[in-house]
């Protein structure tokens, strides 16, 4: 499994990322350009996401993005 918190350290710099339930977007560190990096990013790893087809609420915390990844995973 890829570890998101970490990912998201290296796109976000903040280290809020570590608290599962962080809110990303009320805090204003997951914006559209962030969005972008994390789907290139999530990619690298083999992981293939689309975000026309992803409800935005499933990638508002560091713990919703991983159950995300696990979902599409299996």
């Amino acid at each position: 499994m890829i570890p998101i918190p970490d990912l998201l350290y290296e796109i976000c710099e903040d280290e809020h990322v570590y608290e599962p339930d962080f809110d990303l977007f009320e805090s204003g560190l997951l914006d559209s350009f962030a969005f972008i990096e994390l789907f290139a990013k999530l990619e690298d790893h083999g992981i293939i996401l689309y975000p026309t087809r992803i409800d935005r609420s499933k990638l508002r915390t560091p713990r919703s993005i991983e159950e995300l990844i696990r979902e599409n995973m299996e």
